[in-house]
C-alpha cells in the first residue's frame, strides 16, 4: 500500500495551487481530505513552516519556506519523518526548476502542471524504495522534528480555514489579489496607451520645470508637484487596470481626484484643451478599471 497518496505545490501568500500529482483516488474519505487540504492551503501564511492535520484514515502534512509550500496526503501508517523528508525533497526540486519571479507572477491555478512528472517520480521513490536506504536522512529529519515539532492541527482547524464554524456559518473571505481578471478589451488597451502618454508628458514637463527651478527660483515647487503627482496617479491607474487590488473603487476615485486637481492647478501652464485631454483620459481609465471584473474561479480540471 502506498504511504504517500497525493502531493501538491502551492503559493503560500494566497494558497494558489501551482502543481499537483494526478489524482487516482476517488473514495469519499479521500475526496473529503482533498477538500480540507485545499482550504488549509489558504491559511498557510498563518502557520509555521511545518504542520500536520490528522484524520481518521489520512493525514495532511505541509512544509513551507519563503513563498512556496509543498503539501501531501498520506496514509496514517506513513511516519511523519518520511512525509516531511518527501516534502522537503519536493520543495528543492520545485525551487530548482522555477525561479521566484515566475512563481510570483503565476496568475492561474496549476501554472506549472508539467511538474507533475517530477512529483510522481519523487512520490514513487518514497513509496517503493526501502526506508533503510534513506535512514540517514530520516534520522536528520527526526532530530529536527524533536527540536522544532510541527504544528498539529485538528479537523476543526481545517474547517475554519474554509470559513465554516459551529452551525456551518460562513465567514467572509476577501478575494485574493492574484485572481485572474477578465480579458483586456480594445478600449482598455486604448486607455492604457493614452494613460502612459499622459504620464510621460507629466514626467517630462515636471523634470524640465524642476531643472529650470533649481537654477532660477524655488517658487515653482507647487507646479513641479502638480506635474509629478498626476504622473504617479497615471501609472497607478495602469496598475489598477491590469491587476486586481482590494478597495479598487476608493483607489480609483483618489487617483482621479489627484489628476483633476493637478491639472486645475496647472491652468496657467496648460491651455483648456490640454487640461480636458488629461482629465478625459483619467475618466476613461477610471471607467475601464471599474468595469473590468474578476473571472470566475476555474475548476481543478480533474487534477
Amino acid at each position: 500500500m502506498s504511504l504517500i497518496l497525493f502531493a501538491c505545490v502551492v503559493r503560500v501568500r494566497d494558497g494558489l495551487p501551482l502543481s499537483a500529482s494526478t489524482d487516482f483516488h476517488h473514495t469519499q474519505d479521500f475526496l473529503e481530505c482533498r477538500r480540507r487540504l485545499k482550504t488549509l492551503a489558504l491559511r498557510l501564511a498563518q502557520y509555521p513552516g511545518r504542520g500536520s492535520a490528522e484524520g481518521c484514515d489520512f493525514s495532511i502534512h505541509f512544509s513551507s519556506s519563503r513563498d512556496v509550500a509543498c503539501m501531501a496526503i498520506c496514509s496514517r501508517q506513513c511516519p511523519s519523518a518520511m512525509a516531511f523528508y518527501f516534502l522537503e525533497t519536493l520543495w528543492w526540486e520545485f525551487t530548482a526548476s522555477y525561479d521566484t519571479t515566475c512563481i510570483g507572477l503565476a496568475s492561474r491555478p496549476y501554472a506549472f502542471l508539467e511538474f507533475d512528472s517530477v512529483i510522481q517520480k519523487v512520490k514513487w521513490h518514497f513509496n517503493y524504495v526501502s526506508s533503510t536506504q534513506m535512514e540517514n536522512s530520516l534520522e536528520k529529519i527526526q532530530e529536527e522534528l524533536k527540536f522544532q515539532p510541527p504544528v498539529v492541527l485538528t479537523v476543526e482547524d481545517t474547517d475554519m480555514a474554509n470559513g465554516v464554524m459551529n452551525g456551518h456559518t460562513r465567514m467572509h473571505l476577501e478575494p485574493a489579489p492574484n485572481f485572474r481578471m477578465e480579458p483586456v478589451t480594445a478600449l482598455g488597451v486604448l486607455s492604457l496607451i493614452l494613460n502612459i502618454m499622459c504620464a510621460a508628458l507629466n514626467l517630462i514637463r515636471g523634470i524640465h520645470l524642476a531643472e529650470h527651478s533649481l537654477q532660477v527660483a524655488h517658487e515653482e515647487i507647487g507646479n513641479i508637484l502638480a506635474f509629478l503627482i498626476p504622473f504617479v496617479a497615471c501609472i497607478f491607474q495602469c496598475y489598477l487596470y491590469l491587476f486586481y487590488s482590494p478597495a479598487r473603487t476608493i483607489k480609483v476615485v483618489l487617483m482621479l481626484l489627484f489628476i483633476c486637481l493637478g491639472n486645475m492647478y496647472l491652468h496657467g501652464l496648460r491651455n483648456l484643451w490640454q487640461i480636458l485631454f488629461h482629465v478625459g483620459v483619467a475618466f476613461l481609465s477610471s471607467h475601464q478599471i471599474l468595469t473590468r471584473q474578476l473571472q470566475e474561479k476555474q475548476s481543478d480540471c480533474g487534477v
